[in-house]
């Protein structure tokens, strides 16, 4: 997975951060979903590439409940955890024992996704 990840870089388009972002959502009947951030001048139309794999995996007719992993990499040296935003998105459609990977070029870091949001706003919430 790690070597689709290097190469699926290339492909984000990081213009004003230099922070390229990768990332493959893989579904229980092992489709894999591609994404990666594409920024853009006014920054909050931004879409990182968590939620481009995740949209992308929706858009295909996959479902909640429907997602046995997701792999993250980053350009820097440092792992790095998903924005707010993207956890919240993770949340609403990712089961919270979803193995979450994060990666950078020498570093490997596995959570599930409940550990990576202990404290879930849902639709338990409303």
């Amino acid at each position: 997975m790690k070597k689709k990840l290097e190469k699926l870089l290339a492909n984000s388009y990081a213009k004003y951060s230099n922070f390229q972002v990768s990332c493959i959502l893989v579904t229980k009947d092992n489709q894999e979903f591609c994404g990666v951030n594409v920024e853009n001048a006014s920054y909050g139309a931004t879409i990182c590439a968590e939620r481009s794999a995740l949209v992308s995996a929706i858009s295909n007719g996959y479902k909640k409940g429907d997602f046995k992993e997701i792999h993250i990499m980053n350009s820097s040296s440092k792992i790095a955890m998903p924005c707010f935003i993207c956890r919240q998105v993770l949340i609403e459609f990712l089961d919270p024992n979803t193995k979450v990977y994060l990666y950078t070029n020498d570093k490997e870091e596995v959570l599930t996704l409940e550990e990576l949001t202990p404290h879930q706003f849902n639709e338990d919430n409303l």
